[in-house]
C-alpha cells in the first residue's frame, strides 16, 4: 500500500566537524539510499554543530516540571527550543543520526539534544507497568564512527546508551550503520560501512 505523504526524515548531525567529517558523509549517503526509493522523501536536518543548542540548567527544570497550565512567560520561553525539537521529533517517520564517537561516547552536543528531547509528558510517562514512551511506529538510524572504538566493543560507551534511550521514548526499530575503528583501516571500514547503507531501504 502507498503512503499517501511522502515520509519524513529527521537528520541529526552531531559532529563539530564539518570537511573530513566521516559521519556527515555517510549520514549524506543514508539519506541518498532513502531517496532512492522515495524520492519525495522530506528531509528536516538538526545540526547540532550551529549555535543555539542549551543544556539543560536550572530555569529550564523549573520550566519543564510546572504543569504546562501554569507557566508563565519566561518558563515558556526556556522551553521554546525543547518544544521545537520535539515537534520536529514527533513529526518524523525516520531519524537519521550521525554519531561520531568523541572520548567512547557520544559527543555533548548530542547528549544536550537528547536531553532537550527526552521529557516527561511529552515523549515518555511513568506507568504502574513501568516507563512508556510515545514515538513508536518509528524508526531510528545510527551512524555510528569512530577512530578507535569498535562498534559494541568493551569501549564502546556509545551505541548501549543509544539503543536504550531511543527505546525509552518508544523507537525501537533501531539499524547501526558501523564505521567504527577507523583508525585501523580507514578505507576498508567505509566501505563495509556503505554496503550496509546499500541494504538499508525507506
Amino acid at each position: 500500500m502507498s503512503r499517501q505523504t511522502p515520509r519524513r526524515v529527521l537528520r541529526v548531525d552531531s559532529s563539530m566537524r564539518y570537511s573530513g567529517s566521516q559521519s556527515r558523509a555517510l549520514t549524506d549517503r543514508v539519506i541518498e539510499r532513502l531517496r532512492r526509493d522515495e524520492p519525495d522523501l522530506q528531509v528536516q536536518v538538526r545540526d547540532l554543530a550551529e549555535p543555539g543548542l542549551r543544556f539543560v540548567d536550572e530555569a529550564w527544570i523549573n520550566a519543564n516540571f510546572t504543569d504546562p497550565a501554569d507557566r508563565d512567560d519566561d518558563q515558556k520561553a526556556a522551553l521554546a527550543r525543547s518544544d521545537a525539537l520535539v515537534e520536529e521529533l514527533r513529526q518524523a517517520d525516520t531519524i537519521v543520526i550521525g554519531a561520531p564517537i568523541y572520548n567512547y561516547t557520544i559527543p555533548a552536543a548530542l547528549k544536550a539534544w537528547i536531553d532537550m528531547v527526552v521529557r516527561a509528558r511529552e515523549t515518555f510517562r511513568y506507568t504502574e507497568e513501568g516507563p512508556e514512551g510515545f514515538l513508536k511506529g518509528k524508526r531510528a538510524i545510527i551512524v555510528f564512527t569512530s577512530g578507535g572504538t569498535d562498534l559494541g566493543g568493551e569501549n564502546d560507551f556509545a551505541s548501549d546508551y543509544l539503543r536504550y534511550i531511543l527505546g525509552f521514548i518508544g523507537i525501537t526499530d533501531i539499524d547501526f550503520v558501523d564505521a567504527g575503528g577507523l583508525a585501523f583501516g580507514a578505507d576498508e571500514r567505509v566501505a563495509a560501512a556503505s554496503e550496509t547503507i546499500e541494504t538499508l531501504a525507506a
